[in-house]
């Protein structure tokens, strides 16, 4: 199966950070990918959204602040979590990188412990689908760390994208879903893919997990969750 960790972009100029912080995020088993001015920041974004946003307060072209005024602007990027990371350690500074919509900072210099328990915090606070602890549903359970879902306690053999969209659902549990939502928070913006490609994919996840099936429900009119009631 093909990997599905999580995908940091780095904001970040100093190469010597650039390189302790890459590091660091694979070696909590992390995608990442460097860049340093905010204009290609921008350019990454058109063609990938990441899961979690590491943002350097001072970059070469424009000050983080105004990339992430412009990220807060946008409907598509407006809910991505964002970390700052910062040499300034004055109050006034913080409180202006939470105004404009940081999720939280880090000043430097830091330890890589602090900086992969605050993204792991913040991503599981935001994006609980991206934690890396097991999630279980009735005889269901998936590990995001090898990528692997269990049917009483025995691995099953289930396609990527049905992987995805139950770790989606183990995540929001009872929790109802239109298939435009679905579209959007499982396969992302960029996705080209038809509403009703997603009923095909629920079909297979449900053929996938045999007697588990039932904890995936159709709500009509409306669109499915998963629920043990």
């Amino acid at each position: 199966m093909a990997s599905d960790k999580p995908f940091i972009l780095v904001v970040e100029d100093e190469p010597a950070i650039v390189e302790l912080v890459s590091f660091t995020l694979k070696q909590a088993n992390w995608e990442t990918s460097a860049v340093h001015t905010a204009a290609e920041a921008w350019e990454l974004l058109q063609r990938r959204t990441p899961q979690l946003i590491l943002l350097d307060w001072m970059l070469p072209d424009q000050s983080g602040l105004r990339l992430l005024s412009k990220i807060r602007a946008d409907r598509h990027f407006s809910g991505l979590p964002v970390i700052m990371l910062t040499a300034k350690s004055m109050e006034e500074d913080k409180i202006a990188g939470l105004d404009n919509g940081a999720d939280d900072y880090i000043t430097k210099p830091f330890s890589p412990r602090e900086l992969t328990a605050r993204i792991k915090a913040l991503l599981r606070r935001k994006a609980p689908e991206h934690a890396q602890s097991t999630m279980t549903a009735g005889p269901v359970s998936l590990d995001p760390v090898s990528c692997t879902v269990s049917l009483n306690d025995q691995k099953i053999d289930i396609g990527h994208a049905e992987y995805k969209l139950l770790k989606f659902f183990l995540a929001h549990p009872d929790r109802v879903f239109s298939r435009s939502q679905l579209l959007d928070k499982v396969w992302g913006d960029h996705a080209v893919i038809e509403e009703r490609t997603v009923d095909v994919h629920v079909l297979r996840l449900r053929k996938a997990l045999k007697e588990g099936e039932s904890l995936i429900r159709t709500v009509r009119s409306v669109g499915y969750m998963l629920s043990e009631k």
